[in-house]
């Protein structure tokens, strides 16, 4: 029997996604990504922040380097991968990344007036949702 491996994710994201050309001509994009979640404890609402590490590759890491920025909010799925390498002291370190297989940019159409693929948009109201625009890539392996 296999396992699944399946993760899926609403948030912000914490900066501009940061784009590579590896050799081969390989286009791979990377950026940190929040959710946050509020509960209450002793009587007080708390939010509670976690980062996650996002990594798209080839075309999918192209769309994202022309229509993410910094704060949009965006759906992702993928797949959780561990990863080792070692620092320059020569100590192994470990890193946990999401690998995205597509995402979906979410918002109101105000929201994409100024980005190129809706630079002709005409928001009827300012609580007018996006149909999602969906975006999907190959793995690298």
């Amino acid at each position: 029997m296999s396992g699944i491996n399946k993760v899926i994710l609403v948030g912000h994201l914490g900066k501009d996604p940061e784009v590579r050309h590896l050799d081969g001509g390989v286009t791979v994009a990377s950026f940190p990504l929040a959710t946050s979640e509020t509960y209450n404890k002793d009587g007080k609402r708390v939010e509670q922040t976690e980062w996650h590490n996002i990594v798209l590759w080839r075309g999918l890491a192209e769309v994202a380097s022309k229509y993410l920025q910094k704060g949009k909010l965006v759906y992702i799925e993928g797949k959780l991968r561990t990863r080792s390498f070692e620092d320059r002291e020569k100590v192994k370190k470990y890193v946990t990344e999401v690998v995205a297989e597509n995402f979906t940019i979410l918002g109101r159409k105000s929201d994409f007036e100024n980005t190129p693929a809706h630079s002709n948009a005409t928001p009827k109201s300012e609580n007018e949702y996006l149909d999602a625009e969906q975006v999907s890539g190959d793995l690298p392996f």
